[in-house]
C-alpha cells in the first residue's frame, strides 16, 4: 500500500517520540483480520527517505517472527536474493499442546479477586508514554545488587514498581508480573530456525503491593529471574501450552486490570537490522492497537539509533490513564538521579 508524505523524516525526528494519533497514519488501519491477516504500508518522504508499516494479526506470528518475516522482506525487496535466508516453516503442530479436562477449572496464577485496585481506574482517558533510560541509568539501577541480574530483570521490577504506584494502588492488594518467554531453543528438538509463529510463553510473579513498593528492589528483580528460570522447564512449557489450548477453545481474552504487568522486550527481535539496500533501520515504533494499546502490557524498545547518547540503553513504552501517566514520568526521572 503506497503513501507519501510532503515533509521529511529529520522534521519529524525519524518518528522517535512521535504521538500515537500520528503514527497510525503510517500503519495500515488494523481492521478485521480475517482472510486478511497482514497489511503493509511504505511511505516516502520528501527527503526520500521512508517508512514501512506493518499491521499484522498476533495470530500469524510472534514478535521473533515478525521481525523474520521483516528482513526477508527487506532481502526480496533490496534486489540481493532470490528467496529469503532463512526459509518459513509452518511447523504450528509442534506447539499444540493438551487441553485440560473441560471440568477442571483454569488454573490461572492469581485469584482475580485478590488483585489489587486503583482509583484511577476505569478509565477512558488512556495515554502512551515512551521513556529513554541510557546506559549509565542502568548501571546504577544494577548497583542496587551485588547478584547477577540482568537489564530485564531489574529495569522490570523498577517499571512494575513505577507503575503500581502511578495508578495509587492500595497496597494490601496483589499485583502480578509476567515476561514473556521465547521456548524456540527450549522444547527438544529445539524449533527450526525458519519457524515464525507464535513461541512464546508467560513467567509469573505474584505478590502484595506492600511487597512491590516497600520492600528491596532487588528482592523483587531476583523473584522475576526464579520465575524465567522455572518458565525454562518443560513440564512448565508445556502445561502453559495445554492453557492457551484451553483458553482458545473456550475463546476466552485477556481482561486488562492494571494489577498486572507483562513485559515483552523487542530489544533483540531484529526489527532494525532490516535493510532495504540503504544499510539498516535507524527507528522501530509500536503504533498500540488492540492488544499493544493495553495498559497492562510494556515494551522494552532499542534506542533510536540516530541519539549517540543512547547507545547502549533502551526506550519504555507503557499505557496509562492521563493522570496517572504524569506520576509514571516521576518515578522513571528517579532513573536518572545518583
Amino acid at each position: 500500500m503506497p503513501a507519501s508524505a510532503n515533509c521529511t523524516l529529520a522534521s519529524l525526528d525519524h518518528l522517535n517520540r512521535i504521538g500515537v494519533e500520528d503514527a497510525r497514519r503510517f500503519v495500515p488501519e488494523a481492521v478485521e483480520v480475517t482472510g486478511c491477516p497482514l497489511k503493509m504500508q511504505v511511505t516516502r518522504f520528501a527527503c526520500g527517505g521512508f517508512t514501512v508499516g506493518m499491521s499484522l494479526s498476533h495470530a500469524v506470528c510472534d514478535g521473533f517472527g515478525s521481525g523474520q518475516f521483516f528482513r526477508a522482506v527487506a532481502e526480496l525487496a533490496s534486489g540481493r536474493h532470490d528467496a529469503p535466508t532463512v526459509k518459513p516453516v509452518w511447523e504450528r503442530d509442534r506447539l499444540v499442546g493438551t487441553a485440560p479436562p473441560e471440568h477442571l477449572a483454569m488454573p490461572f496464577p492469581v485469584d482475580k479477586s485478590s488483585l489489587a485496585s486503583s482509583p484511577l481506574l476505569p478509565s477512558a482517558d488512556l495515554v502512551h508514554g515512551s521513556f529513554d533510560v541510557d546506559a549509565e541509568s542502568l548501571r546504577r539501577l544494577k548497583t542496587v545488587s551485588c547478584e547477577s541480574l540482568t537489564t530485564l530483570e531489574v529495569l522490570g521490577a523498577f517499571v512494575w514498581r513505577a507503575k503500581f504506584r502511578a495508578l495509587e494502588m492500595n497496597l494490601d492488594g496483589n499485583t502480578h508480573f509476567s515476561l514473556a518467554i521465547g521456548i524456540r531453543n527450549v522444547i527438544s528438538p529445539p524449533l527450526t530456525d525458519g519457524y515464525y509463529g507464535n513461541a512464546f510463553i508467560g513467567s509469573h510473579v505474584i505478590i502484595t503491593g506492600r511487597e512491590l513498593c516497600e520492600g528491596p528492589l532487588s528482592k523483587v528483580a531476583m523473584m522475576i529471574k526464579e520465575s524465567k528460570r522455572t518458565a525454562g522447564n518443560a513440564g512448565y512449557v508445556w502445561s502453559w501450552l495445554g492453557i492457551m489450548e484451553r483458553a482458545n477453545q473456550e475463546k476466552k481474552k485477556i481482561e486488562e486490570n492494571g494489577a498486572s504487568l507483562i513485559v515483552t522486550d523487542w530489544r533483540h527481535l531484529g526489527l532494525l537490522e532490516a535493510d532495504f539496500g540503504w544499510k539498516n533501520s535507524v527507528n522501530v515504533v509500536p503504533v498500540p492497537w488492540g492488544l499493544f494499546g493495553s495498559l497492562d502490557i510494556s515494551i522494552f524498545l532499542p534506542p533510536f539509533r540516530l541519539d549517540k547518547s543512547m547507545k547502549g540503553g533502551l526506550r519504555v513504552l507503557m499505557c496509562l490513564p492521563r493522570i496517572a501517566m504524569a506520576r509514571f514520568e516521576e518515578e522513571m526521572e528517579l532513573l536518572k538521579q545518583n
